[in-house]
């Protein structure tokens, strides 16, 4: 039995229409993979099938690379937008804190997440009860915050680099808008006809994308080392517009958290760790290989961007007039392809922005498959979302519509996203570093604890100065996390007259207690509160529940008891036990809520017996509102109505409808 069942398309409910066969072959198409109930969705980021042995770690890294190493294509442009001259020590400071800050904290939750969770659900660990559910969905929001701004201005850049390619037809120029829509739609064609493995793509991909990069970075050293004058000219310039090099430290240390979108692809790194192969002795519950392996991906990843975030920054910096930078310019968002035209040619520069393009629209994609990865992870199971969110296709067409509205909000403009951008990856970051300093403390680790958590009031200080500096990407993550609690909470209150049930199973006595019972027909259960009672309590329960109900004379009782544990929590395996005590028999279950516990186990002896169970209930004073608030919120209230509402919709045919009693 489970709680929540897919139909037929083809199955119609009594006194419905049964839908057309164009309808029907729609919605099999739309919902194609409900079943499954896992992550493993279509994309870069899928958790492939158990007999998968996945892939080398370098080979993994590559999806990675196609979100971190694609911001190469902007990076520099930001970077000199924001701090002008001091770009280069701004991005060390940045490196600094990529290596001895994000590397550190992911390599820490690769440790504690090795099944592609990443650090919310070490956090979801943290809190219990509601208020885990709700700090979950908020960073939900930050995360879609994330991945929905990767997918716009990736797209938005790609425009960029099309618009201002010298042999762009002239109708395509101040097209930004258009051509990103049009990345977007083409996007979402793809995941709606089904986005297979790509780990073949994304390698062919960051490893042209970095060779052409080595070229031009290669070319552009050279052209600095040629004429050093440009270096003295950059120096000269810094020193008139800075007093001393601790005013320029100072600058640059205020200014780095601008340019925090070069840290954005950590969060990825550990959301394709089901890829890496690891090792033959791995075992889900320690899988020691992989959480290696996948340590060498993220600390080889940040070398490598590491390296190419200085050599760019300077190249850009002292080869490149600051005015090229500004909004139009023809160095905007796209700095390093403005070099490969200006020193290996058109030619040349046309296949850079080829492969920029390429590698910046397939960082969308890695994003989306990113958020079908993570949304199904957690608002299903939460009861938070509706069970058309566990299939991609739908899911997609919700994020196409997210992705166009935020292009046209910021008319497809790159510096005006990176503030958003930035927003979102830097909460992350700073969830993570929270979440393993707790993990460390709790492990005694007193130097990692205190190492962990100055790196978490750095990123506190980043993610601040951001907001105050750029307060539109707050504005858009906010926007999303309304967006998520209405809309889960909305769900939860629709959902919770759900079975909600995953699995009843009974013990051995329990199914005694059952067989033995239902011998003497169907089988009678008396609903009691959990509580240890005397003997005599027992019997004057069960004297008033035959006297008000009138429960057959002679016929046994079953006393069923329920035990609420977590009541935030939406779906569970039930497990009933059977005991014997004061004179009477007790089946007794943990639940999130009592009348979806109630009707999934009165449904699970009826398929068992044979035979329609009867339940027998008491009216529970008090306002029906405040029952209803708290059957929601703790999982009781006035058990008997909602009982028989569960069982309703749980059961079409009346007939075959466990029956409520209440006296």
């Amino acid at each position: 039995m489970t709680g929540t069942q897919v139909e037929s398309p083809d199955a119609a409910e009594p006194g419905h229409p049964r839908p057309s066969a164009a309808t029907a072959r729609w919605r099999a198409w739309l919902l194609e993979g409900l079943s499954e109930r896992t992550a493993r969705h279509p994309g870069p980021h899928a958790t492939p099938d158990a007999e998968h042995e996945g892939h080398p770690w370098w080979r993994v890294m590559c999806l990675t690379g196609v979100d971190y190493f694609s911001t190469l294509g902007y990076q520099p442009g930001i970077a000199a937008l924001a701090a002008g001259l001091l770009s280069p020590l701004a991005t060390l400071v940045l490196i600094a804190l990529t290596l001895l800050g994000a590397l550190p904290v992911y390599r820490r939750v690769a440790h504690e997440s090795p099944h592609g969770e990443g650090s919310i659900a070490m956090l979801e660990r943290l809190l219990p009860w509601w208020a885990g559910k709700v700090f979950v969905l908020v960073l939900l929001g930050f995360a879609a915050t994330d991945f929905l701004i990767t997918i716009t201005l990736s797209a938005a850049d790609a425009a960029a680099h099309v618009v201002e390619n010298p042999f762009a037809p002239h109708w395509m120029h101040s097209a930004n808008t258009w051509i990103t829509l049009l990345l977007v739609a083409a996007l979402g064609a793809v995941f709606l006809k089904g986005f297979n493995e790509a780990i073949g793509i994304a390698v062919a991909l960051v490893g042209t994308y970095l060779a052409l990069n080595v070229v031009v970075l290669a070319v552009s050293a050279w052209e600095v080392l040629s004429h050093p004058v440009k270096i003295g000219d950059w120096t000269d310039a810094m020193t008139a517009e800075h007093s001393s090099p601790l005013a320029m430290i100072a600058v640059a240390l205020l200014v780095f958290p601008k340019l925090a979108l070069g840290m954005s692809g950590f969060e990825t790194g550990v959301a394709v760790m089901p890829q890496v192969k690891g090792a033959s002795t791995d075992t889900y519950a320690d899988p020691a290989g992989r959480v290696r392996d996948t340590r060498k991906l993220l600390t080889t990843a940040a070398v490598i961007m590491s390296c190419f975030l200085l050599l760019s920054s300077l190249a850009t910096t002292i080869l490149i007039p600051q005015s090229a930078f500004e909004s139009g310019g023809p160095a905007n968002g796209r700095a390093l392809a403005y070099l490969a035209h200006q020193h290996l040619g058109e030619a040349f520069g046309t296949v850079y922005d080829i492969s920029t393009i390429a590698i910046l629209w397939f960082a969308g994609a890695s994003a989306m498959a990113g958020l079908l990865n993570l949304v199904p992870r957690y608002l299903p199971r939460y009861g938070m979302a509706p069970e058309w969110t566990r299939a991609v296709r739908p899911l997609v067409l919700v994020f196409m519509v997210a992705a166009v509205v935020i292009t046209l909000w910021f008319d497809a403009n790159v510096d005006d996203q990176s503030g958003a951008y930035a927003t979102g990856v830097l909460v992350l970051m700073l969830s993570a570093s929270f979440a393993s300093t707790v993990a460390v403390h709790r492990r005694g680790h007193r130097a990692a604890t205190l190492g962990f958590g100055a790196i978490t009031a750095v990123f506190a200080y980043t993610l601040v100065a951001n907001v105050i500096e750029r307060p539109d990407g707050l504005k858009i993550a906010l926007i999303f996390i309304v967006a998520i609690l209405a809309t889960s909470f909305a769900s939860r209150v629709h959902r919770a007259f759900e079975l909600r049930a995953a699995a009843v199973t009974f013990d051995e006595a329990a199914a005694r207690f059952i067989d033995e019972a239902a011998a003497s027909g169907p089988l009678r259960l008396i609903a009691n509160e959990p509580q240890e009672h005397s003997t005599r309590e027992y019997r004057a329960k069960e004297y008033s529940q035959r006297e008000q109900t009138h429960i057959p004379d002679g016929r046994p009782v079953l006393f069923l008891e329920v035990f609420v544990t977590d009541s935030s929590d939406f779906t569970a395996d039930l497990a009933v036990h059977g005991d014997e005590k004061h004179g009477v028999r007790r089946l007794r279950v943990s639940g999130a809520t009592v009348p979806n516990t109630i009707a999934a186990v009165l449904m699970e002896l009826r398929d068992r017996t044979g035979q329609v169970p009867h339940a027998y209930f008491n009216w529970t004073e008090g306002n029906p509102f405040s029952h209803l608030l708290r059957f929601l919120v703790f999982g009781d209230g006035e058990v008997a109505p909602v009982t028989r509402e569960v069982l309703r919709r749980a059961e079409h045919d009346p007939e075959r409808r466990p029956r409520i009693h209440v006296g």
